[in-house]
């Protein structure tokens, strides 16, 4: 199916309300986490609250209301379904929920649509910032009304890079082997603990390239338009980690992506 530009202004706005209002809910458990019910998903260090499946439904009634043909894929599959229209929403109610846990500020709520090639429109909303980075197809990417772009590095040396962690120790083991090896090469690393914000970050020029692998679709749908809306580039990639294939994601200005992805053809 072909969108017109003002169909996916109209999915911008949505996805922006959407996250925007997750996010006022979040906020609201934040200041009161002590009252928070934390389960465990994939080991006893990947966490998942109360507050994340919330969220969840929030968003999840919020774009049944709008758009009831639609498809939903969301991390804690409370309410993901098929649609009919040709277009499903990749949700994240809550990227970073280890941060949110311990009261630090890097955490999101990431919402995205998408058709047949890919992102559509999406946002991540970064409450403790009062920010909404939002982009839709061959529209542009920004945070509120300031354009997003990425930066222009020339090489490794000077990239500032952003990077995360698997919950399974043996593939952070060969994580942090990769980074040690890259630290020798970049400008520094960063490692915030959400995957969505990273990428945002990296439209926003605040970090010049972002690199991990283990992620599913929700934590990039969203970043990976506003990468490309902010004039950069994303790639898919695998590697060996912990004795298994797992997909990672590089993305930032042309010359930073081209060095890592020549990085890991090493």
């Amino acid at each position: 199916m072909s969108t017109s530009a003002a169909q996916r202004e109209a999915l911008r706005e949505l996805a922006v309300r959407v996250a925007e209002e997750a996010g006022g809910l979040l906020q609201g458990y934040a200041d009161r986490l002590g009252e928070l019910v934390v389960d465990t998903k994939t080991s006893a260090t990947d966490p998942v609250s109360q507050a994340d499946r919330e969220a969840e439904l929030l968003i999840a009634r919020q774009l049944a209301a709008a758009r009831p043909d639609d498809g939903l894929l969301a991390e804690e599959d409370q309410a993901s379904k098929r649609g009919t229209s040709g277009l499903r929403w990749v949700v994240d109610p809550l990227d970073g929920t280890v941060n949110f846990l311990y009261g630090l500020p890097a955490w999101c709520v990431s919402v995205a649509v998408e058709d047949e090639h890919g992102p559509l429109a999406g946002a991540v909303h970064h409450p403790a910032a009062g920010e909404t980075f939002h982009a839709a197809r061959d529209e542009g990417a920004a945070c509120g009304r300031a354009e997003l772009r990425v930066t222009d590095t020339d090489g490794l040396a000077h990239t500032l890079l952003a990077s995360g962690f698997a919950y399974d120790a043996d593939v952070r083991g060969d994580q942090a082997d990769d980074m040690a090896a890259l630290l020798r090469e970049v400008r520094d690393l960063r490692r915030c603990g959400a995957a969505a914000l990273d990428l945002a970050w990296t439209a926003a020029g605040r970090i010049d390239a972002y690199l991990e692998f283990g992620l599913q679709p929700w934590d990039w749908a969203a970043g990976r338009l506003l990468v490309t809306e902010a004039g950069g580039m994303v790639s898919e990639h695998e590697r060996q980690l912990g004795g298994r294939s797992l997909t990672g994601v590089v993305a930032g200005g042309r010359a930073a992506h081209d060095h890592l992805v020549a990085w890991l053809g090493r």
